[in-house]
């Protein structure tokens, strides 16, 4: 059962850094600061209070996870208790794009000192990105 805090509410940035969405509280500060974390629809400043219930859409680099805060925390915890305090309600097309996009991603990455792709290896990798671009 997830750990309660008394409070009925705390700072959007402590508790993004309690449920390990961020690795320092100072990156979701940072993160609120330039707009990525919206708080019901709204875009919020990193004092801004988080109660039971409300929707968070934390945008990272490559994917915008949708959160819904089940309880606050009194301190940042492992990350098996810390996910007993949200549910994640992001929907599977984000996970699979990033998926996608990682896997591009180390298509098109060479290992330094092995030149420059064969022909075969070019017409290979334009055809898989062609076809990625046709999906999305």
């Amino acid at each position: 059962m997830p750990e309660v805090v008394p409070k009925e509410s705390m700072r959007i940035d402590k508790w993004l850094w309690c449920i390990r969405a961020y690795r320092t509280r100072s990156k979701a500060a940072a993160a609120c600061k330039a707009g990525h974390v919206h708080l019901n629809g709204q875009v919020i400043k990193p004092a801004s209070p988080v109660r039971i219930d409300d929707t968070l859409i934390v945008e990272y680099q490559r994917l915008n996870r949708t959160l819904k805060v089940v309880a606050l925390l009194p301190r940042r915890v492992g990350a098996p208790k810390a996910i007993q305090h949200y549910e994640d309600l992001t929907p599977e097309s984000e996970y699979d794009k990033l998926k996608t996009q990682t896997i591009a991603q180390s298509l098109i990455t060479r290992d330094r000192g092995t030149g420059r792709p064969t022909k075969k290896q070019r017409r290979e990798l334009e055809k898989w990105l062609q076809d990625w671009t046709d999906e999305y």
